[in-house]
């Protein structure tokens, strides 16, 4: 019997650690957290001094049986979780639930999975750190709280199913803010002025000093400088150094691994994850740029053996961020000799990365030479500047960063003659705001000091998660400029094009995300507030440092919040967002255009609710604020007849699953990369086609004995079709599913629960379009009815007469929160 049970968070960690241990070690995993406060219910009692009740998730009782019994067949328990405020309650609850003996229990730590680091935590134990936990529980609470008494008021105010959250709401307004900047941008343009020069020793491209605001100041200067006699004013070199950053932090890593990578921060996270369970590197949540003497030790010898001595340059980096909770070490492989690693190709090339920025924090600088050249003529208001950059010593260059290639320009002295060959203009525009990636938005939330390392890509995931957000890439629009060249006494004015605005990854705020920014922003100021939310933050750090007691700073924001709900709860309080933009007249009936948010998303509308008014869904990427008549008339344009195909009419449409074609009662897709306001008839009908012989070839075997009897091929091979249901087989006989007699797939029907039902989906749909009182049924009657109808089966199952039910009891609607 092992004397000792470590517990760790997860089995990827539990399986390395254990091979380190040895056979006196038992090491299990918890899966994460065991126990949460409840999914249903709000599980706070703010009267009884905001008491949590957790209760152990579905999916980890038999997690915390398994651990029940391990602990009872061992003399020595550590708790193993990681060194943060999470691992810290997850150590916490784990000695609740498990009942350990605080003496018997041994907490330990560690920011690498290697022999020197877990021994090490061995022979340190410490207690549980409760002030740590109390800050992990403020925070949780303090969210379960926002989200549960904010997203029911969304629900009335705005929209049904919404949610609201104290991190996500700031990230969101981040976007919101961001995409409206945009909106009010307006570019102006100006001309910038290039020239070429010909010296002795080579040609030098130079761009004048100055941008002229109208075309004809642009022309009157290029005018006044040909045929001017031309000279250098001046030759200015200076010696330069580019210094190489510190190594990497939770935030630098998402922001690095996006830019070089093109990773997401939840993939860059993942990974991450991976690479310090599997013992490569060490933990990858930290705010700190610091690393051990014996980390700086490894990284000298690996500079000096592999590039030579000149290159090493002993750096040690302080950590800057406000309230870093984190004490260990900036993110590191544990073994630097080991340059590559086994692993998947993302794992591969995020260490790679973290190998070369932490050796590169220790290497030289680089050296650099900046050049500037002045060309100008007598009595120029302006003057033309080249520039030039040379590395002269590459440093930390040659490993971590591709270094720029190297500007060279011809030597020329001060007072040199040059002979003008080239002079033009060309109209250049102000660039707008950038729209964030993910990797900008976790810069700009830490630069703010909202969330944490460990927010970070969970609150991105969330808000794109709830549709407040998109996360996509988006086409450039084409736009017009001119290029003025003068020859002659000619002028010339031509007119070029550019794609511009092109965006690849980037966050866009949904009309409903702009929406819920603006309600709460005018009702819950606070929440969104970006100072406020970062006292939020300083004040976890304080209970972190047993400065605050926990429940004092919930109290501090709870009493005010609850009081500014149950105002704006008030149906007659506040405003019910309406959002309705009225865009001009349809110049054909007459009739108002209105641009709004509706049941299915952003809109058009023409004619007022009061009649029979005609919709269509917006595009991709248009807003409900920004949306012009021209567009809206556009999309009225929806449905459209293309023709006839088999003596049937082919309209085009779009629907609330995207745009379609119907012919014949049936309905065909449109892909998504196909605009369903210019396909062609041709093409509408290879799509017709296109689907009936892949409905054609799903078919696998029909049966003559009855017709509602099919085998057809699925997404995860051959199944069983009848009568409107599916039947799902055992993945042995797939493939020979199609040789099936009729008798034995007959057997299967009665034998094999159905996975599906058409006909319950068409049921649901015909109970969608029933009149208008059965649409005002909410959620919480139809829960109440289920439970009326199970109280009505257990009665009849025992043979007693239902007289009457009495109507149940509603339970309170649980609001999504931001866990």
């Amino acid at each position: 019997m092992s004397k000792n049970l470590v517990i760790v968070e997860s089995p990827a960690k539990a399986k390395t650690i254990e091979k380190i241990l040895g056979k006196d070690y038992i090491v299990k995993s918890s899966f994460g957290h065991i126990r949460d406060l409840p999914k249903k219910g709000l599980g706070i009692d703010s009267e009884k001094n905001f008491k949590l009740e957790y209760e152990i998730s579905v999916d980890k009782k038999s997690v915390v049986s398994d651990l029940k019994r391990s602990v009872k067949t061992v003399d020595n328990v550590w708790l193993a979780s990681d060194e943060d405020r999470e691992g810290e309650a997850i150590a916490w609850h784990l000695s609740q639930v498990l009942g350990l003996d605080p003496k018997l229990t041994n907490r330990i730590v560690f920011h690498e999975i290697t022999s020197t680091a877990i021994n090490k935590a061995i022979t340190n134990p410490r207690s549980i750190n409760i002030d740590l936990v109390d800050a992990q529980q403020a925070r949780r609470a303090l969210d379960r709280l926002v989200g549960f008494e904010l997203s029911p008021v969304l629900w009335k105010k705005v929209k049904p199913s919404l949610s609201a959250g104290r991190v996500q709401s700031v990230a969101v307004r981040l976007i919101v803010e961001r995409e409206r900047d945009i909106i009010a941008f307006n570019a102006q343009s100006s001309f910038k002025i290039v020239a070429v020069f010909s010296s002795n020793s080579g040609d030098i491209k130079t761009e004048l000093s100055h941008r002229f605001p109208t075309e004809d100041e642009a022309i009157n200067f290029i005018k006044k400088s040909l045929n001017q006699n031309y000279y250098v004013e001046s030759v200015d070199k200076k010696p330069g150094t580019r210094s190489s950053s510190a190594p990497f932090t939770t935030s630098t890593i998402q922001q690095e691994a996006s830019r070089k990578l093109g990773y997401s921060v939840s993939q860059t996270m993942r990974v991450a994850q991976t690479l310090y369970e599997s013992g490569y590197i060490t933990y990858m949540r930290t705010d700190s740029v610091n690393l051990s003497n014996d980390a700086l030790t490894s990284i000298e010898s690996e500079i000096k053996s592999n590039y030579g001595e000149q290159y090493h340059k002993l750096k040690k980096y302080t950590t800057k961020s406000k309230g870093a909770q984190e004490a260990h070490e900036a993110i590191r492989p544990t073994y630097f000799e080991k340059q590559t690693i086994e692993g998947s190709s993302q794992e591969q090339k995020l260490y790679s990365l973290i190998w070369k920025r932490t050796v590169a924090s220790q290497m030289a600088d680089a050296k650099i030479e900046r050049t500037i050249i002045k060309v100008g003529y007598p009595d120029i208001e302006y003057f033309f500047e080249a520039k030039g950059e040379v590395v002269v010593f590459d440093g930390f260059l040659k490993l971590y960063e591709n270094s720029k290639e190297d500007v060279f320009l011809p030597m020329v002295t001060k007072g040199e003659s040059l002979k003008n060959t080239l002079i033009e203009g060309t109209e250049r525009f102000e660039l707008k705001p950038p729209r964030y990636s993910e990797a900008a938005l976790v810069k700009q939330l830490e630069e703010l000091g909202i969330g944490r390392p460990s927010t970070y890509a969970p609150t991105i995931t969330t808000i794109i998660n709830r549709g407040y957000v998109v996360k996509e890439d988006r086409e450039g629009i084409i736009r017009k400029y001119k290029k003025i060249i003068v020859e002659n006494d000619k002028t010339q004015i031509i007119i070029q094009t550019e794609n511009t605005g092109a965006e690849k990854s980037k966050l866009f705020p949904t009309d409903i995300g702009m929406i819920v920014n603006d309600y709460l922003k005018t009702n819950f100021p606070d929440i969104l507030d970006y100072n406020f939310t970062a006292n939020v933050e300083k004040s976890f750090d304080d209970i972190a440092e047993g400065k605050l007691q926990w429940q004092n700073m919930l109290k501090g924001f709870y009493d005010k919040f609850h009081e500014t709900v149950v105002q704006a709860s008030d149906y007659n309080s506040g405003y019910a967002v309406s959002e309705i933009r009225l865009l001009g007249h349809d110049p054909k009936s007459g009739k108002n255009i209105y641009s709004r948010m509706g049941r299915f998303g952003a809109m058009v509308q023409m004619g007022e609710t009061t009649d029979t008014p005609k919709y269509a869904g917006l595009k991709n990427g248009q807003l409900i604020e920004t949306v012009t008549m021209e567009q809206a008339l556009d999309l009225f344009r929806l449905p459209r007849q293309l023709g006839e195909f088999e003596e049937k009419v082919v309209t085009v449409g779009l629907g609330r699953f995207g745009a379609y074609i119907r012919h014949d009662s049936k309905f065909v897709s449109i892909p998504k990369d196909t605009d369903p306001y210019t396909i062609t008839f041709a093409d509408s009908v290879d799509l017709i086609e296109a689907k009936r012989k892949a409905d054609f070839e799903k078919i696998l075997k029909t049966f003559e004995e009855d017709d509602k009897l099919q085998v057809l091929n699925g997404r995860f091979g051959a199944y069983i079709f009848y009568d409107g249901q599916n039947f799902k087989v055992d993945k042995t006989i797939r493939e020979t599913l199609k040789d099936i007699s009729f008798e034995a797939a007959m057997e299967i029907v009665k034998t094999t629960t159905p996975t599906s039902s058409s006909r319950k989906v068409v049921k649901k749909k015909a109970v969608t379009k029933k009149s208008a009182a059965k649409k005002l049924i909410t959620k919480k009657t139809a829960a109440a009815k289920k439970v009326a109808d199970k109280k009505a089966d257990k009665k009849a199952a025992s043979k007693k007469p239902v007289v009457t039910i009495k109507k149940p009891r509603v339970a309170k609607k649980v609001a999504k929160t931001e866990e």
